[in-house]
């Protein structure tokens, strides 16, 4: 009955703007949109593709990431409808995304890449995204949503994010930028690069750092210090060649140290200091490196016919020190516990403040030792052609070799506070805290068919999975790993995801276009665990009156089987282990409309807003055994997935001088499955960010932004560990040289 309601209330929207769009006469004639865009690193490569795919697209170029000078992934997407998040560090070094309502703890429940490839540290075994690139470093941002994104995985269900790095300059070309602020936080990017008929080159260097907004009771620094390199190298073929190729080899080089916690705060503290860290979160440290190795080669045999294929290879390690467990007299707890229930646990509290001094080996710090490993190759092929009715055909045919794995080497040592100060009693047995290996095998493929006559186009297409998901423990006594007391399990599972797409393009001023397509999101390694699977479908129309412009679309996903996973990062034990949730409905809806209040060569004032309404609910009953989302009832809301959210984004532009700002409302969440007060939801919060820019030359631009510009106190989360709060307010400043 709801799923019949929503379709028609999509279908009465949609006629609404259809009615309105037959009373606009357009003298324009409808564009021939055959351009077929296969590329190496990109899945769009510009707007004006993401303006006509037969799904929700969005593209955030070069412009757009500078115009606040964003480090947070999560403040750039917020422009774009359907993206639902919550903060964590209040700087966004490790980011949970969600698209149209999928799990947002630690993006895994949506494909990432950088430069067309795979990028998180496992997106097989373990997709949890502890590694994020640096938004600094990227020149464009690439979202798919729908049916429009078929073509890649392994998770279909909300979408695709494509992080683009800077490419190789088509000429010689420098550039520096720095910024300095509050927080004593600083960024530098520098890169030279240079290109001729047969050699290009790149050379790249960023540093971020801060020393955070927190502030311990033991006045240690709460901040980071990120650095990435990059470089790439480029050979062509000669112009006059037969077959056009070339071939580029990129490295990249990331290193992270970071003075993060999972330890909140009660909410009793969090309404006294905010920004307060207790005492025993003094020794968490994130010390994390990633390497890169790409090669790419694209060859075009023909004016109709190219392939690209990309051989990648990705390392990520990372030891993420942290207190974990609080013990009192013998009963030990998790920090989740203690935190969420402070009068229970009020000597586990009086340890983590610090207000008394605990007993020898009362803290475990738990050293979250683990390597990554992602490698394989991918080739794709694209063959176009007219055929005799003046239809335009295009096929494109993909294929990829994976193989990735986890292996966690972990162990707890013990401290204890003593006047404020952490103090080491003992080390604790290396594996005796996670002492295994998981590993996944995939195989994937797919063929997307493109057909397109007179304003009609059509998109049909087709994804293949094979995956094995392997895990060898060796237990928590075998540190040597000897294999004397293994145990192994394996679950393989392949599926056909089918979709199909459709745009109908009226005039340059109308289009609607929709589409059904499968949802998938591989299971765990237990044997015979179903994958995440859903039915998900959109319907949306892209409109142009005068000064506005803009999108609406209304989607569903019809989850038969929702994974939840028990990670540390959402309140759990850390296992990783997922665990089924059975059937959840998500509706909602997106607006984007765009305004050109003045559009002239001297004076441009654009106004832009995005809307975003998500009903995220349970349709079974259940008890998650991790206690993640507690007693789960029909009706219950999915946790962290606001029901409405907003941007406004706003500026002036006229010669030299550009000044923007932009509102972010985000409603309020539930942090636990239910309703009402036992859904212990946060508080809505809005807001305001500000941004000038100055051209003091064509090479010289002076920048400033301000975050928070009203110091807005908000809770972000409640989890890992308690309350968070997000990033107070925060002035920077700096310059950009372009030579």
């Amino acid at each position: 009955m709801r799923k019949s309601y929503l379709l028609s209330l999509v279908y009465s929207l949609f006629s609404i703007i259809v009615l309105a769009q037959n009373k606009v006469q357009s003298l324009d004639t409808i564009q021939q949109l055959d351009e077929v865009i296969i590329r190496a690193n990109t899945i769009l490569g510009n707007q004006f593709v993401a303006k006509n795919r037969t799904g929700s697209a969005y593209y955030i170029s070069s412009k757009e990431l500078t115009s606040f000078s964003a480090t947070d992934i999560s403040q750039v997407l917020s422009r774009v409808p359907g993206i639902n998040f919550y903060e964590e560090d209040g700087f966004g070094l490790r980011p949970n995304l969600s698209i149209r309502g999928t799990s947002p703890q630690r993006s895994s429940k949506i494909t990432l890449m950088e430069d067309g490839v795979l990028i998180a540290p496992a997106p097989y075994a373990a997709p949890a995204a502890y590694y994020f690139p640096s938004i600094l470093r990227m020149e464009a941002v690439e979202l798919l949503k729908g049916s429009s994104q078929v073509q890649y995985g392994p998770h279909t269900t909300g979408g695709a994010l494509n992080m683009v790095s800077t490419s190789i300059p088509e000429s010689f070309e420098a550039r520096f930028k720095t910024n300095f602020g509050s927080f004593n936080s600083s960024q530098i990017l520098t890169s030279v690069g240079d290109q001729n008929e047969q050699f290009g080159y790149l050379l790249e260097y960023a540093n971020y750092n801060s020393d955070g907004f927190k502030n311990l009771d033991s006045n240690d620094n709460t901040g980071f210090d990120i650095t990435d390199v990059m470089a790439k190298v480029r050979w062509s073929s000669s112009q006059n060649a037969t077959n056009p190729q070339y071939l580029e080899l990129k490295y990249h080089f990331y290193d992270e140290l970071s003075n993060e916690t999972y330890l909140g705060l009660t909410a009793e503290d969090f309404n006294e200091n905010p920004y307060r860290r207790y005492a025993s979160s003094q020794g968490d440290l994130m010390d994390a490196q990633q390497k890169q190795f790409m090669l790419t080669h694209s060859v075009e045999f023909n004016q109709l016919f190219k392939i690209t294929t990309n051989a990648y290879h990705n390392e990520f390690t990372r030891n993420w020190y942290k207190l974990d467990d609080v013990i009192y007299q013998g009963n030990k707890q998790s920090l989740a516990k203690v935190v969420s229930n402070p009068d229970q646990f009020s000597n586990h509290l009086a340890l983590l403040t610090g207000t008394i001094d605990g007993d020898p080996n009362s803290l475990l710090l738990k050293a979250n030792n683990r390597v990554y490993t992602s490698k394989g190759i991918q080739t794709k092929l694209d063959r176009h052609w007219y055929s005799s009715n003046g239809a335009f055909n295009d096929i494109e045919v993909g294929m990829r070799y994976h193989y990735d794995k986890e292996d966690r080497f972990q162990w707890e040592d013990g401290y204890q506070l003593i006047n404020q100060d952490l103090v080491k009693n003992s080390d604790g047995i290396r594996g005796a805290q996670g002492n295994r290996i998981s590993s996944a095998t995939a195989f994937s493929s797919y063929a997307l068919y493109k057909w397109k006559h007179n304003g009609l186009t059509l998109t049909p297409g087709l994804r293949y999975e094979d995956i094995t998901l392997d895990r060898l423990d060796y237990g928590s006594s075998d540190g040597s790993r000897v294999g004397s007391d293994i145990s192994e399990r394996s679950n393989t599972v392949r599926v056909w995801i089918p979709g199909v797409g459709f745009n109908y393009t009226k005039s340059s001023q109308f289009s609607v276009f929709g589409g059904i397509h499968k949802g998938f999101s591989p299971p765990g390694s237990k044997t015979g665990e179903k994958a995440e699977s859903s039915v998900n479908y959109e319907l949306g129309s892209r409109f142009s009156f005068g000064p506005l412009s803009g999108e609406l679309v209304g989607f569903i996903n019809d989850y038969e089987n929702l994974l939840g996973s028990d990670s540390a990062a959402s309140g759990g034990t850390g296992s990783l282990d997922q665990f089924n949730a059975g059937a959840v409905f998500v509706h909602g809806m997106e607006l984007l409309l765009t305004y050109q209040v003045i559009n002239t060569t001297k004076l441009k004032w654009p106004l832009n807003f995005t809307y975003t309404l998500t009903n995220a609910k349970f349709e079974t009953d259940f008890n998650s055994s991790q206690d993640l989302w507690g007693s789960v009832e029909i009706g219950d809301r999915v946790p962290y997935i606001p029901q409405h959210q907003w941007n406004v984004n706003t500026g002036i532009v006229v010669p030299r001088f550009e000044l923007n700002f932009n509102a972010r409302f985000q409603g309020s969440f539930p942090t636990l499955a239910g309703s009402g007060a036992e859904a212990q939801p946060l508080d809505s919060y809005l807001i305001v960010n500000a941004a000038a820019q100055y051209a003091l030359s064509d090479q010289i631009d002076l920048k400033i932004n301000v975050i928070n510009l009203f110091d807005e106190v908000y809770a972000a989360s409640r989890v890992p560990a308690g309350f968070r709060a997000g990033h107070p307010f925060g002035i920077y400043a700096g310059l950009s040289f372009n030579l």
